[in-house]
């Protein structure tokens, strides 16, 4: 009797070769044999060819995702922020500035004031920035004086005596930028200080202040982060593949960004290619990511123009409408699979760009190929995400917009779709909005964990590890039913409740 009548499922070349487009859902991978504790397995990872990242995990160049607060929280995890280019070039290397001149995941944009001046109302002070700064000229660079509690300053009577009357005189509550959190927590004991301001170059960066530190520590615990050789986070920009893109480029660069992603739908064009090879010509040390892209022709393409990264995935975002309006793309399963299968020839990493709704997901994306994954939704609604909390329905929830909707075009996305000189606009994105999420810092850690035990059920103890197992058909996978898809979830259940942390 043949052995091939005992085989289970198939071989991921069998599997994606038939001519069907798979999403994540579509696909299930059969359980392999496990020799190592979860702890074992390690997921250290490249963005682009000289991007290492510590975790698989990358936030999406959306207005709604990733600016400087975001990109600051995902390279102290361990993984990187690319910042959306929906602005204007100076805004986004000031965004890219903020990242580099920080060591700790907090943003809080602090508000300077000189001790002659009066505070009249409490616009300046709001939950993400309860202290103003005192300088001897109310600007970061000249010397610190002390400051002002949003706390102190409601509990006035006159609000129109000038800030030396009441503001808190110190000057030794600053801490050099460079300052872990542990460091500045021990720092705020020894001197009985509620908040400290952090300094770079005789320059005020930041406040930190003691409920921050200790909401932080509530978290799991952060490792080294993504830094660069000069101690710096690691940060990523999107641009286009105009002109004009070329001096917001080199304002990025002057900003110290890391790596350029070139941002576009459908990243086979002439446009990218031309683009991709001014970025290494003029700087050849600077990593530039291409994409959008699905299939083996078009990462050819972008490989052969000189990219060190590709970005994957057409219409598969929960908020692109692309294939349905544009009847372009491919199911990410078998875009990921494919377009990794031709890039590792070459030693150029893939970011699973889309479609990633739960860990499971980025379990799949990552084993099919990719070394990256980007994430959207899955960020969207966070602490860290752009945008003011809102109400609807008793629910406390964000904005999250496609950029291909028509919202985030009138900014200048409509370029990512090749149409910001057409007189039409046709939209390829929804505006929506999602539940908050809390801190990325919270829930990305139990992400990656469960991430972790679905290696370890497939006996791959790195991505590296799980790429061999899959092309040398080791691991096995099998098409789900539409009534596998439903048993594999909840179900039979009149309610229940769902908690990740």
């Amino acid at each position: 009797m043949s052995s091939s009548i005992f085989e289970d499922g198939f071989s991921s070349d069998r599997l994606f070769n038939q001519g069907y487009s798979y999403t994540y859902d579509d696909v299930i991978f059969l359980p392999h044999y496990i020799d190592f504790p979860t702890d074992s397995v390690h997921l250290a990872t490249r963005l682009s060819r000289r991007v290492p990242l510590s975790i698989p995990c990358v936030s999406s160049p959306m207005d709604t995702v990733t600016e400087a607060h975001m990109a600051i929280s995902m390279a102290a995890l361990g993984g990187i922020g690319i910042i959306h280019s929906n602005t204007t070039p100076s805004e986004q290397a000031h965004m890219v500035k903020a990242v580099k001149s920080r060591r700790v995941p907090v943003l809080s944009n602090p508000v300077f004031k000189s001790p002659s001046d009066r505070i009249q109302s409490d616009d300046v002070f709001d939950s993400s920035n309860p202290y103003v700064l005192v300088t001897e000229n109310g600007s970061p660079s000249s010397k610190l004086l002390g400051y002002v509690a949003g706390r102190d300053w409601a509990t006035l009577g006159d609000k129109e005596v000038k800030i030396y009357d009441y503001m808190v005189n110190c000057t030794d509550f600053t801490v050099p930028w460079s300052y872990d959190l542990g460091r500045i927590g021990e720092h705020m004991e020894e001197k009985r200080r509620d908040v400290v301001a952090t300094v770079r170059d005789d320059e005020v960066v930041d406040v930190v202040a003691k409920e921050e530190v200790e909401r932080i520590k509530g978290y799991p615990k952060l490792g080294v982060g993504t830094v660069g050789p000069n101690g710096a986070w690691r940060v990523g920009a999107a641009i286009g593949t105009r002109e004009t893109d070329k001096e917001r480029l080199e304002g990025l660069v002057k900003a110290g960004v890391d790596v350029v992603v070139l941002d576009s739908s459908q990243g086979n064009s002439i446009y990218q290619i031309e683009m991709i090879k001014y970025v290494k010509k003029t700087y050849s040390n600077l990593d530039v990511v291409g994409g959008n892209v699905v299939t083996v022709s078009q990462a050819q393409n972008l490989i052969q123009a000189g990219v060190d990264g590709l970005r994957v995935g057409m219409g598969s975002g929960s908020i692109c409408t692309t294939q349905e309006v544009c009847a372009v793309g491919r199911g990410q399963a078998t875009a990921v699979y494919k377009v990794a299968s031709i890039a590792s020839q070459s030693g150029v990493p893939v970011i699973a760009d889309g479609g990633i709704s739960n860990s499971g997901h980025i379990v799949k994306a990552l084993v099919l190929g990719a070394s990256t994954v980007m994430m959207g939704s899955y960020l969207a609604g966070s602490t860290e995400a752009p945008g003011a909390y809102e109400y609807q329905n008793g629910h406390r929830i964000k904005k999250y917009r496609g950029m291909g909707s028509l919202e985030a075009m009138t900014k200048g996305s409509d370029q990512r779709y090749l149409g910001d000189t057409a007189k039409l606009k046709i939209a390829q994105g929804v505006v929506g909005a999602v539940a908050d999420k809390g801190s990325v810092l919270k829930f990305i850690p139990y992400t990656i964990q469960a991430v972790k035990q679905g290696f370890q059920d497939l006996g791959a103890s790195s991505l590296q590890s799980g790429h061999d197992l899959l092309r040398t058909s080791v691991l096995r996978l099998e098409v789900r039913t539409g009534a596998a898809q439903v048993e594999g979830g909840v179900h039979g259940l009149v309610s229940y409740e769902k908690k990740s942390f």
